[in-house]
C-alpha cells in the first residue's frame, strides 16, 4: 500500500517558513538518473563516490546521493515521476531540495548550494537549463504547435532541481489521481508538462549556472554520452540487418547505399521478395502494414544461427533509419557483449502501472549475443506477424529482467523534431524517416564522420 502523504495545504499548516530559509548540503538530495546495465552502474557508483569524496573535503554537510536504478526492483523507475512517491516518503523531512543529474553530469557542491539558496525554499521551484523546441515537434504530439519556443523543458546533463513544496505537492498528486497508462516518449518534456500541469503550476525557471558546456560561473557541467572506454568496437563485430519491402527497394534502399551502407562490416537486406539487384532476402515472412514482429523475430533466429557471420552485436533498422556505424562502435566500446544488453532509445508503455520499456524500433535496435539468445530460448514469441517488434522485445525482456538501455544518441524523429540546443552538444547516431526532406543531405550534415570511416 501507497504511503499516505499531507497534502499541500496540511503540509503549509504544519510548518512556518521564515522570510528566506537557506539550506545546507545535508539538505540536499541528490538523485543520479542511472541505469542498471552494469557500465552504467559503474558510472552511476562513480559519480556518487565523487560527489561524496567532494562533499568530505568541504566539511559543511553531505548531501543525500541516490542512484535512481537502485531505488526498487522496478525497471521502469527511469519514468522519474512514480519515484517521487517513495522520494517523498522516505526523504521529505530531510531534504529541502530535488536535485537530479545524469551519470556524466559533473558538480561543484558549493556553488550549487550559493544557487539553490538563490530561491526561497517554501516556494515552489522547477529548476533548470531550459531547453525548447523551434517547431512543433512529433515527439512532444505538436503541443504548443501556435509557439513552441513558449514552453521550456530541462536538459537533464545539466541538472534540475524541485524544491520541498512542489516534490511534495507533486507526490500527493501521483498518489491521489492516476498517472495515464499511455506512453512515456521524451521524459524531460513530458515532466516539465505534469509540473507545469496546464498552468496550475510551476513553468520552469533557467538557471544559467546549470550548464552543459564549460565555464567559470557553472554549478554543472557534462562530458560526453560516448565515453571513451578505448578502441571501437570492429566493425566486423556488428552484424546490420535492415528491415525493407518490395515498394521501398527503389525509393529507401538506395540512400542507404549511398551513405552508410559503406562503413557496416556485414549487412543484409531483409524483405517479402528476393532481388537480386539489392541484394534481398526473404525470410518467407509477408509484408505488413503496421508492425513487424514476425519478420524481426526471424532476423534474430538467423543472426544465431550459422547463416551469417558470428558477431557479439546485432544492428536492426529500418529501410529509413540513417545510422552511424563509427559512432555506434565507438558507443559499443562501453558495453560488455556477454551481458544481455538491449540498446538504444528508450520508450516505455504503462509505466505508471507497472508496464514496460523498449527501444522504439525507428532510431534502430542493438543487442548483444547475449542477449538474443537469451530472449529466443525464453520462449518468447510474436502473437502475430504484423505485431510491433519494439513494444514485444520490451515485454519480452522486461519478463526475463533483462535491463532496457537508454541512449540518447538514437533518434526515432527528424532532427527538427528534437531542440537544437540538444543537438549541438551531441554526436547523434541515428535518425528515422525521409519525410519532406533530403535524405542524402540529412545523413551528410548530421551524421557523416570521414574521418572515422576507415577505422577497422
Amino acid at each position: 500500500m501507497a504511503p499516505q502523504l499531507e497534502t499541500n495545504t496540511q503540509a503549509k499548516e504544519h510548518q512556518e517558513y521564515p522570510a528566506h530559509q537557506s539550506v545546507g548540503l545535508e539538505e540536499v538530495l541528490i538523485v543520479i538518473q542511472s541505469q542498471k546495465n552494469s557500465f552504467h552502474a559503474h558510472r552511476g557508483n562513480q559519480r556518487k563516490a565523487e560527489i561524496l569524496q567532494q562533499a568530505a573535503k568541504l566539511g559543511q554537510g553531505v548531501p543525500i546521493v541516490l542512484l535512481l536504478h537502485e531505488l526498487s526492483d522496478y525497471e521502469g523507475d527511469w519514468s522519474i515521476l512514480p519515484t517521487l512517491l517513495h522520494l517523498t516518503a522516505a526523504y521529505g523531512q530531510l531534504a529541502s531540495w530535488l536535485f537530479f543529474i545524469e551519470e556524466e553530469t559533473t558538480v561543484k557542491l558549493p556553488a550549487l548550494l550559493q544557487v539553490l539558496n538563490r530561491y526561497p525554499v517554501q516556494k515552489e521551484w522547477f529548476l533548470g537549463k531550459r531547453l525548447h523546441d523551434n517547431e512543433a515537434s512529433i515527439i512532444h504530439h505538436y503541443a504548443f504547435s501556435e509557439d513552441p519556443s513558449s514552453f521550456g523543458y530541462p536538459d537533464p546533463a545539466a541538472g534540475w532541481a524541485l524544491s520541498v513544496p512542489l516534490y511534495h505537492r507533486l507526490a500527493v498528486r501521483i498518489q491521489h489521481d492516476n498517472l495515464k497508462s499511455d506512453f512515456t516518449i521524451d521524459l524531460k518534456h513530458e515532466i516539465a508538462l505534469y509540473i507545469w500541469e496546464e498552468g496550475k503550476g510551476p513553468e520552469l525557471t533557467a538557471v544559467p549556472e546549470f550548464c552543459t558546456e564549460p565555464r567559470e560561473d557553472c554549478v554543472t557541467t557534462f562530458t560526453t554520452y560516448l565515453s571513451n572506454c578505448g578502441d571501437p568496437v570492429s566493425k566486423n563485430n556488428i552484424f546490420v540487418a535492415v528491415k525493407t519491402c518490395q515498394k521501398f527497394h527503389s525509393d529507401r534502399v538506395p540512400v542507404v547505399k549511398a551513405t552508410w551502407e559503406k562503413d557496416a562490416g556485414f549487412i543484409e537486406y531483409y524483405s517479402d521478395v528476393l532481388d537480386v539487384s539489392v541484394p534481398t532476402i526473404n525470410l518467407g515472412v509477408p509484408n505488413t502494414e503496421r508492425g513487424h514482429c514476425g519478420k524481426t523475430f526471424a532476423i534474430l533466429k538467423r543472426f544465431l544461427s550459422k547463416a551469417v557471420p558470428k558477431t557479439d552485436w546485432l544492428l536492426v533498422v529500418d529501410d529509413d533509419t540513417f545510422i552511424s556505424i563509427p559512432r555506434l562502435r565507438r558507443l559499443l566500446r562501453c558495453y560488455d557483449p556477454k551481458e544481455a544488453v538491449s540498446l538504444g532509445e528508450r520508450y516505455g508503455y504503462g509505466l505508471a502501472q507497472k508496464g514496460y520499456s523498449y527501444i522504439t524500433g525507428g532510431g534502430g535496435m542493438v543487442f548483444s549475443r547475449a542477449a538474443v539468445s537469451r530472449l529466443l530460448s525464453s520462449g518468447c514469441s510474436c502473437h502475430s506477424d504484423d505485431a510491433p517488434d519494439d513494444m514485444v522485445l520490451g515485454r519480452c525482456f522486461t519478463s526475463l529482467g533483462v535491463p532496457v538501455t537508454h541512449s540518447p544518441l538514437f533518434h526515432q524523429a527528424q532532427p527538427h523534431d528534437y531542440s537544437d540546443q540538444l543537438l549541438s552538444m551531441r554526436q547523434a547516431i541515428s535518425f528515422h524517416k525521409h519525410w519532406k526532406i533530403d535524405p542524402v543531405a540529412l545523413y551528410r550534415h548530421w551524421l557523416q564522420d570521414t574521418h572515422l570511416q576507415d577505422e577497422l
